[in-house]
């Protein structure tokens, strides 16, 4: 059912929709987590893991090649997106995406109550400016925080997939599996 592609940077294809997944890499005293769950969401989804980047060497208009776009970030101070993702969104908030389906992810730390994934939030305001339908809400069950922009008020559902690997590393690959699985009928849709 799925195929990679010889694409350059971030990208990947599934065989209705083209797909592209962008990343934030981490470096220096950072541990690479938001680019190790991209991996599992490309494998979820049968991409090589030769296809996923990093959106530090991407550039913004590549994404109108594509039908259906995953970005992830992990969070950082205030809950902040990360520096990498935060450039690479500057580009992509002023493009004509309407017609695109647009899924987040974010990595976080449930212990930072008041920001948990709050990335995801950020992410998901800047790329409504764009016009593309954001897919991918995901529950929170599980979780204990009291606050992210991630998550509307008074919603059960985040704006996209929320993943704690500092915490919660045993309920990665099933949060990834059922999500993939999710965004594969919604990007059908």
């Amino acid at each position: 059912l799925f195929h990679s592609a010889n694409i350059a940077t971030l990208f990947f294809l599934l065989k209705f929709f083209p797909i592209i997944l962008l990343l934030s890499r981490f470096y220096g005293s950072t541990t690479g987590t938001t680019a190790r769950v991209a991996n599992e969401i490309a494998k979820a989804m049968g991409v090589a893991d030769a296809d996923v980047y990093d959106v530090a060497t991407a550039s913004p208009s590549a994404v109108g090649d594509y039908d259906l776009l995953i970005f992830g970030s992990s969070t950082w101070g205030n809950g902040d997106v990360q520096d990498d993702m935060m450039d690479f969104l500057t580009g992509v908030e002023v493009l004509d995406l309407k017609g695109k389906k647009i899924a987040l992810f974010g990595c976080g730390d449930e212990t930072m109550k008041d920001t948990f994934c709050s990335a995801v939030g950020e992410m998901h305001d800047r790329i409504a400016k764009t016009g593309a339908s954001i897919i991918g809400d995901y529950n929170t069950i599980g979780y204990k925080f009291e606050h992210s922009t991630a998550v509307p008020e008074m919603a059960v559902e985040a704006e996209g997939l929320l993943i704690d690997e500092t915490n919660h590393p045993d309920m990665t690959a099933g949060r990834v599996k059922a999500w993939t699985e999710m965004l594969k009928k919604e990007a059908e849709g």
